[in-house]
């Protein structure tokens, strides 16, 4: 294990400034010298994640790199899995999964479809499958990378390059293509072949569960295909901002009990 000390605030902060302007490349190399094995890149395999590993992979081929089947992924991500593991040979991909008691109680008690019905249960669904896999996951790291860019959302314009992530326990969190617009990202994967989701070629701009995502139609933005039939809410899961809604924390916490992790 390579020397670790942690990052505060002000030198995250710091480094976020010097790297900005330089090549997602350079602080993905940075990130491997200073925090690997502790290191993980986080992906979904929507477009931003498979160019991160294809640059990753061509700096370190045993990077690692986690996923979350949230038991209700569309087919096309599994067949996506399965190319990257055909094109990356080596590479250390994790498939996490929800608890599968958690899903049974908010299943049991909601029903299948519940983030149909209310904002509180769809952020609900997405915690139980979602963010609490990811999080106990990230609680084995030091570091993560994510494909996050400025441009995604409007509550993602500021995230900086290097951050700390105080929502994950202080980690390290780092966002190489914070800088980059969406031609960009399509540009590197067109140039260098990497895999990407079949389901951008039928008019997906952002993808998740299959539920709760669909294509887009003539002047909608980019994140208008997930959770469309909600108003007035955020278009996040609360993996990469901490959401708060009413009753939300007492009901996750009802639903996977007093001593589960």
């Amino acid at each position: 294990m390579s020397l670790y000390e942690v990052l505060d605030d002000l030198e995250a902060g710091e480094l976020s400034v010097e790297f900005e302007g330089q090549e997602p490349q350079a602080l993905l190399e940075w990130a491997f010298d200073r925090f690997s094995p502790r290191l993980a890149i986080s992906t979904a395999f929507q477009i931003d994640g498979s160019v991160l590993i294809d640059m990753a992979y061509s700096i370190d081929p045993g990077v690692k790199v986690f996923t979350v089947d949230t038991g209700r992924l569309p087919e096309e991500t599994f067949e996506l899995v399965e190319q990257a593991r055909e094109r990356y040979p080596g590479i250390e991909l994790e498939i996490l999964a929800p608890e599968a008691e958690h899903v049974s109680r908010m299943v049991g008690k909601h029903g299948p479809n519940l983030f149909y019905r209310q904002v509180e249960h769809r952020l609900l669904c997405c915690q139980v499958r979602k963010v609490l896999p990811l999080t106990k996951h990230l609680h084995s790291l030091d570091a993560w990378i994510t494909g996050l860019r400025r441009d995604q959302w409007a509550s993602r314009t500021d995230i900086r390059k290097i951050e700390i992530d105080l929502d994950h326990g202080a980690i390290v969190k780092l966002n190489p293509l914070a800088e980059w617009t969406e031609d960009e990202v399509w540009e590197y994967a067109r140039e260098n072949d990497v895999p990407t989701h079949p389901l951008y070629e039928r008019g997906y701009t952002s993808i998740g569960c299959a539920p709760c995502t669909r294509a887009i139609g003539p002047g909608e933005s980019g994140r208008d295909g997930r959770w469309w039939w909600e108003s007035n809410a955020p278009k996040e899961c609360g993996i990469h901002c901490a959401i708060e809604t009413g009753g939300l924390e007492h009901e996750l916490h009802a639903l996977i009990g007093e001593h589960d992790d």
